[in-house]
Order: C-alpha cells, then sequence, then structure tokens
C-alpha cells in the first residue's frame, strides 16, 4: 500500500520551505501540483527532478479513483497546491477523502498556510475562532453575513483585492462600523502590511492605498457584553 502526502509550500518566502517538504517531494514517486507552471520554478529551486502531473479544481474529480488505485498498488504520492497548505481554500479535499475511505493512509506535513500568522498578528482573539476563506461572490453571500452577523468568534477570510474594499463595506453593513478588522496582505513576502482599525478606519485607508497582492482578514466576533 502507497501512501499520500499533503505537502505545504511556502506562502511567499522561499526559506519557509521545510527540510522534511524537501526531503519528502524528492522521495514519492509522484508529485500532484495545482500548476505545473508554478511548482515547476519551486521544484527547480530546491533541485527537485520528482515527475509531477497536474491535479486542480478543474480535473479533480476525474483523476480521483484513478490516483487512489495507484496509491493501492504501491505508489507514494505527494499533493501541492501553488502556495500554503492543500486542501486550504485549494484542491486537496477530494482526494484526502477518497484515500481514507479506500484504506489508503494520509500525512499531512506542518508548514506554511496564511490565515496563522494573519490571525496571530492581528491583536484579536485568537482562543477561538472560525475560517470563512472565500466568501460566495453572489448566490448566497447575503445570507451567509446574516449568520456570520451573530458569530462571537474572530472569524478569518480570504478576500482578492480587487474585493477588499467591497468586503469592507459589507463588515459595516452586517456588523457595523465599529467592528475591530485587521487585514494582512503579501504575508512573509517584501511588502508585508497589516492594517488594524475599525471596519470604517481599515476601508478609509485601503480607499486612499489600493491593496495588491494576497490578502487575510481576521474580524472581530460579536461582543457577548
Amino acid at each position: 500500500m502507497g501512501k499520500l502526502f499533503l505537502v505545504p509550500t511556502p506562502i511567499g518566502n522561499l526559506d519557509d520551505m521545510t527540510f522534511r517538504a524537501i526531503k519528502t517531494l524528492n522521495e514519492v514517486d509522484l508529485i500532484l501540483a495545482e500548476d505545473t507552471r508554478n511548482s515547476g520554478k519551486l521544484l527547480k529551486h530546491f533541485e527537485i527532478t520528482t515527475q509531477m502531473h497536474s491535479h486542480h479544481m478543474h480535473n479533480e474529480h476525474k483523476t480521483v479513483e484513478n490516483l487512489v488505485q495507484r496509491m493501492q498498488a504501491g505508489e507514494t504520492i505527494a499533493l501541492i497546491s501553488d502556495a500554503g497548505t492543500p486542501a486550504i481554500s485549494d484542491p486537496g479535499f477530494l482526494l484526502t477523502r477518497a484515500c481514507v475511505e479506500n484504506g489508503v493512509e494520509v500525512e499531512c506535513l506542518p508548514g506554511a498556510t496564511a490565515f496563522v500568522p494573519a490571525l496571530v498578528n492581528s491583536g484579536l482573539p485568537n482562543d477561538k475562532f472560525v475560517f470563512e476563506g472565500f466568501l460566495p461572490d453572489k448566490k448566497g453571500r447575503q445570507t451567509r453575513f446574516l449568520a456570520l452577523a451573530e458569530e462571537t468568534r474572530t472569524m478569518i477570510f480570504y478576500v482578492s483585492p480587487h474585493k477588499l474594499n467591497k468586503t469592507l463595506a459589507e463588515y459595516i453593513q452586517y456588523f457595523g462600523e465599529d467592528r475591530r478588522v485587521s487585514v494582512s496582505r503579501e504575508i512573509s513576502k517584501l511588502h508585508e502590511e497589516t492594517v488594524r482599525g475599525t471596519a470604517v478606519e481599515v476601508l478609509q485607508h485601503f480607499e486612499t492605498k489600493p491593496a495588491k497582492g494576497e490578502i487575510v482578514i481576521c474580524v472581530a466576533g460579536k461582543s457577548m457584553k
């Protein structure tokens, strides 16, 4: 019986790649990558020559069965995403579930993921939190916001730069203008920045200084007072 390794990759700074991740990617029979062009650069940098195949949201439903069969036959496979930990707002869940259901061992290596440093340095309570990832663009978005308006735990969201200001305005609408917000962008990269304040203050900041890059937003939960 083979095995599936879920291998985190750097979210920006290549120095965040672990020795164990490099060792694993060198030793497996096959690497599944969300985008082989992006991952090819990473593998080349660390001189990893393992065979690589594409595995993304558009083809994973069709390939899962065959991949499980290959691991059942003894192959070891590593799954990586473009950045961070597989299955966190990236492909990985379907293959992991299929392995678990078919008795194939799954091992997830610890490593980079964007929401953890964003949460820890937000200054918001992090003993209890809820990860929302990307909210729906249209259908179900309002319903989700109405439900989250009663959430008392710190909430974590992934947001694309061009939707940041709209999202901050929605926080004001559904959570109130004084709700505490922390926006972290380009984590681990050269232009890393975290902006903290009320929803109104943070929105005013990014209205004058449009955001670029990868963004994680942490929002305080509803006060129980």
